[in-house]
């Protein structure tokens, strides 16, 4: 196939990315047709996926305009994956201009788009780490340049932590970023979950094998353990529809159909 010209050269088009995949199912035009085909496969065990990748995309939104309007003006995305209509310097800067973002991903794809998209804005930033590797990404040069460790930022790990394998220690990770940033700082999690899913939906899961990011399902108890140390803002931990609904008529007769939990704390 013809490589687009947005494609790093040493991107292997014969293999589907997550972030691919996912970009695909928000509605995004930076995917292969490897990427698709997988996705397809998925969407046939899981035909609610889409509505559930869109529940997280809408939870983001949410919970950035909550973080604006407590105060805060400085984001660490992790995780942010390629950017579509309505991400996190859109909405933040929206709200507030001098708002300061840094996308954070593995995917040099993701990378790559990310800078095009974002230009020369002298308020946002995206570096290519891993979030296993938490150091690397507090000491990176443009994390430095953006964020003031020294004042409140809002940690995004949204729809990251369950690529994550247990043996690369997810909660080492995040127990590393939640000592690095200030009192009054917040972080906000997303995470695909086992609990109460359906035997296709744990079929599914097994497909996320043949990308570079297989996914770990985790229990709610599990999920909040990433908390440790925060105080979870209300609603605590819920279903991604029900995580500060704009409309109480967008979170639908079954929240549980996301398949994720979704929340927010506060370090004090």
């Amino acid at each position: 196939m013809t490589r687009p010209s947005w494609a790093p050269d040493d991107i292997d088009l014969d293999r589907p990315s997550a972030s691919r995949v996912y970009d695909y199912f928000v509605g995004g035009m930076h995917n292969f047709e490897i990427d698709r085909q997988l996705a397809q496969q998925i969407e046939a065990f899981t035909p609610d996926v889409a509505e559930t990748m869109r529940a997280n995309r809408d939870l983001l939104r949410r919970c950035v305009r909550f973080l604006i309007d407590a105060g805060i003006s400085q984001f660490l995305d992790i995780g942010s994956g390629i950017p579509t209509v309505g991400n996190v310097h859109e909405v933040a800067q929206g709200r507030d201009p001098s708002a300061r973002v840094v996308y954070v991903d593995i995917d040099p794809v993701a990378v790559a788009h990310s800078r095009a998209i974002l230009g020369d804005d002298p308020n946002t930033a995206i570096i290519q780490a891993d979030i296993s590797d938490p150091d690397a990404i507090l000491s990176d040069p443009q994390v430095a340049k953006l964020i003031d460790f020294d004042q409140p930022v809002a940690v995004l790990l949204l729809g990251v932590l369950h690529f994550v394998s247990d043996e690369a220690n997810p909660l080492g990770c995040v127990a590393g970023l939640r000592d690095a940033v200030a009192p009054g700082s917040f972080l906000a999690i997303t995470h695909a979950t086992s609990d109460g899913q359906p035997t296709e939906v744990l079929e599914a899961q097994k497909l996320s094998g043949r990308t570079s990011t297989e996914i770990v399902l985790r229990s709610k108890a599990e999920i909040t353990e990433y908390f440790d140390g925060w105080s979870l803002v209300e609603p605590g931990l819920v279903h991604l529809p029900l995580w500060r609904p704009d409309n109480l008529d967008d979170i639908g007769a079954h929240p549980e159909q996301s398949g994720a939990y979704g929340g927010v704390a506060r370090k004090h």
